[in-house]
């Protein structure tokens, strides 16, 4: 672990964040999390086929808004490929109820509130001019449960097609 220093409201601010970042080839981190329709999910569940986690900064703001329609259109598509899309914020369930109502969207939302899995992942850090955070970065498990690919800074509307194509490479292969 490292200390991250931030001012706050003219204060500074002392984070831990993991020194050691996960890669492509790392087991997945375990996670036990509620999700949106109150069951408590882990990823040994989804063990067997590939699984595309994203994790985002805040329900129904525009970046994250646009990142989640994106992942709601082409869902069907990843579907077919034997993948499922699991979203992960800190927002509660309430919350995530809302966000999935208001635009539809057809895939799991977990609750992280503590940050703990967001931490762990490495989905968690400087967020600008915003502090400290959850960062977008997606994470795609393959069916052993290991990190297949890691997207970075990158753009919401854009990364939920790179995933997509992504899966459409290697999920085929690999059946």
């Amino acid at each position: 672990m490292f200390l991250y220093f931030a001012i706050n409201n003219n204060k500074y601010v002392v984070f831990k964040v993991p020194s050691k970042q996960i890669k492509e080839g790392d087991p997945a981190p375990k996670f036990s999390l509620q999700g949106n329709d109150g069951k408590v999910y882990s990823i040994d569940e989804f063990k067997g086929k590939y699984v595309v986690v994203y994790f985002y900064p805040k329900d129904d703001t525009p970046g994250c808004t646009a990142e989640a329609c994106s992942f709601r259109d082409l869902n069907d598509e990843i579907r077919k490929l034997g993948a499922e899309v699991i979203g992960i914020s800190k927002d509660p369930i309430d919350s995530h109820n809302k966000f999935r109502s208001k635009y539809s969207l057809n895939f799991l939302l977990l609750s992280d509130p503590k940050s703990k899995t967001i931490k762990e992942f490495g989905a968690y850090g400087n967020r600008g001019v915003f502090g400290m955070g959850t960062l977008r970065k997606t994470y795609i498990i393959d069916k052993k449960g290991k990190i297949a690919k890691i997207f970075e800074n990158i753009k919401p509307e854009e990364h939920a097609q790179k995933a997509l194509e992504y899966l459409r490479e290697h999920a085929n292969a690999a059946s």
